[in-house]
C-alpha cells in the first residue's frame, strides 16, 4: 500500500494540539483506552504503547507492569513525562521519540503492543503493523484502537468523499477492517476480536494474536 500521509504534517499538527489534547480527548476516548489496557494486562508484564501521546493511558497500568511509550511528537511526550512525575508512575520504564514504522527494539521484546488512535495517522499502516509483529513475543497480542471505515453504504460513501480533506490534515477517513484482516492473514496472525468502543461504535478495539508457528501449521 502506497504511503498517503506525510509525517511532517502529523508532527506539526500534534505539536499544536499538545497543550489541548487532554482537555479535548481524555473523556471522549476513554472507553477505548480502558478496553485496550485491560486486554494488554492479560498478555504479560512488558507492554509497548505506540503513539503514547500525552500519556493518557499510563496511569491505568498497575505497578507490577513495565510500560514503554513511544511517539513521533516530542511536545506530546513532554506532557507524558510531566504526568509520570506528577503521578509518580513507576510502571513507565521509558519514553522515546520514535517512528512507529521503524521501532528501535529487539525482536520479540514485548508481551503486548498497544496502538491507540494512531494507525490511520502513519504513512504506511502495514509497515507499522510489521514492526508491531516483529517486536511482539510469540503468544502476545497487538491491540489496536482505531476508527474503522464502513465497508459499504452511505457512511462508506461519505468517508470516501472527505478522504482528500482528511489526508490534508494527516488522517485517513476510510480505513476498512478488510485491510487489517488481509495483513493479519498474510503474516500468520489471528484477529481474535473486533469490539466497538464509545461514540456509537465509531472506534473499534481489535485484538490480533501472534500464534506459535506450529499452531499455524496445524490449522
Amino acid at each position: 500500500m502506497a504511503k498517503d500521509i506525510d509525517l511532517g504534517t502529523i508532527t506539526r499538527a500534534y505539536a499544536k494540539w499538545a497543550p489541548y489534547y487532554d482537555a479535548v480527548y481524555a473523556r471522549m476516548l476513554g472507553g477505548g483506552r480502558r478496553k485496550a489496557v485491560k486486554a494488554a494486562l492479560a498478555c504479560g508484564r512488558d507492554i509497548l504503547e505506540v503513539g503514547v501521546g500525552t500519556g493518557l493511558s499510563l496511569g491505568d497500568y498497575p505497578k507490577e507492569y513495565n510500560v514503554t511509550g513511544i511517539d513521533l511528537s516530542k511536545p506530546m511526550l513532554e506532557r507524558a513525562r510531566q504526568k509520570i512525575t506528577d503521578q509518580s508512575l513507576t510502571t513507565v520504564t521509558g519514553l522515546a521519540v520514535m517512528d512507529a514504522c521503524r521501532l528501535g527494539f529487539a525482536d520479540q521484546r514485548f508481551d503486548a503492543v498497544v496502538a491507540q488512535y494512531m494507525l490511520t495517522l502513519v504513512p504506511d499502516a502495514e509497515m507499522a503493523l510489521d514492526e508491531f509483529s516483529r517486536v511482539l513475543k510469540i503468544g502476545g497480542e497487538i491491540i489496536l484502537v482505531n476508527h474503522i471505515g464502513a465497508a459499504r453504504g452511505p457512511v462508506a460513501l461519505f468517508e470516501r468523499m472527505i478522504a482528500p480533506l482528511a489526508k490534508r490534515i494527516g488522517w485517513r477517513s476510510e480505513f476498512p477492517l478488510s485491510r487489517i484482516k488481509v495483513w493479519a492473514e498474510s503474516h500468520g496472525m489471528l484477529v481474535l476480536s473486533v469490539e466497538p468502543a464509545g461514540m456509537v461504535g465509531f472506534f473499534k478495539v481489535l485484538r490480533i494474536k501472534k500464534p506459535h508457528p506450529r499452531a499455524n501449521r496445524r490449522s
